[in-house]
């Protein structure tokens, strides 16, 4: 076992079977469809998410992991052989998530585990946890894997466009007057991550128009060296093939580049049609 175990949460949406692979402990959010709780990724996964969204008689509501949730998983990993717990998640202004792990860890003893604010969701999250894993895998103390997991999300941008704010604005991750830009008729906004908080970026008028835009933001942020690349979306899948397939014509420096679909928990705070575009540079 290495001297440091990953754990992340399931909003990291890391390709099937890779936590697996690299001994990556997730705890999943749960979602709340009408009367019926689940785990995200689990018992309700991104179909019927988009089916219960479709329903507008069905309430979909979101909740974080609870501490004990995590001291059982932090305990497992510390019973089972390892030094230390290096737990990376979504970021703080968007969920209490974060939060449920660092009172956790205090309840376990916050020397031998650290707790690190992706500032960021989706495979922005994932490439931060991803860095983690690969830190623990040679080796590193907990220290050293947590700065390699605050590294990668100090370089990532994560751009997105959504159908309507409605569902961000419900959920509280966007204010009510930033939510105005897109009210009008035949806007759609795009958004991007900012110091962990969504904030409004611009606003054009069509879907073609705003995969075309995701790809340019992204070309600029991914700059002339080595980058990582992901594609998210909600019910979009042949959208999101397609910025993948001009993102490869654009960056001839791709390391990995992803494409996936949104779990239950993110997809429903923005709803069908997201589109989104993770960009790190190789540091």
């Amino acid at each position: 076992m290495p001297v440091a175990v990953v754990v992340t949460d399931s909003t990291a949406y890391l390709p099937k079977g890779v936590a697996e692979e690299r001994g990556i402990r997730v705890v999943a959010l749960e979602v709340r469809i009408g009367d019926r709780v689940g785990r995200e990724g689990i018992d309700i996964d991104a179909a019927e998410l988009s089916a219960a969204l479709a329903d507008r008689r069905l309430d979909v509501q979101t909740s974080r992991p609870t501490p004990a949730e995590f001291i059982a998983c932090y305990r497992a990993a510390l019973d089972g052989g390892a030094d230390e717990v290096v737990s990376v998640h979504l970021s703080r202004e968007l969920s209490g998530t974060w939060d449920a792990a660092r009172l956790a860890a205090d309840e376990v003893g916050s020397e031998r585990v650290h707790v690190v604010d992706s500032r960021s969701t989706g495979m922005g999250l994932g490439f931060a946890v991803l860095a983690a894993a690969e830190a623990a895998r040679v080796g590193s103390p907990g220290v050293e894997v947590a700065a390699a997991a605050e590294a990668v999300a100090a370089r990532c941008r994560l751009f997105f466009s959504v159908e309507t704010l409605d569902r961000l604005r419900r959920g509280g991750r966007i204010g009510a007057a930033a939510a105005l830009v897109g009210t009008a008729l035949a806007v759609k906004p795009l958004l991007h991550v900012a110091q962990g908080r969504i904030v409004p970026l611009e606003k054009v008028r069509t879907t073609a128009r705003a995969a075309q835009r995701l790809v340019e933001l992204a070309v600029k942020a991914a700059g002339d060296g080595p980058v990582d690349l992901a594609v998210h979306h909600l019910a979009a899948a042949s959208r999101a093939e397609e910025v993948a397939a001009r993102l490869r014509e654009r960056l001839p420096h791709v390391a990995r580049l992803l494409v996936s679909e949104v779990g239950a928990v993110i997809g429903a705070h923005v709803g069908p049609g997201l589109l989104g575009v993770v960009v790190v540079p190789k540091g």
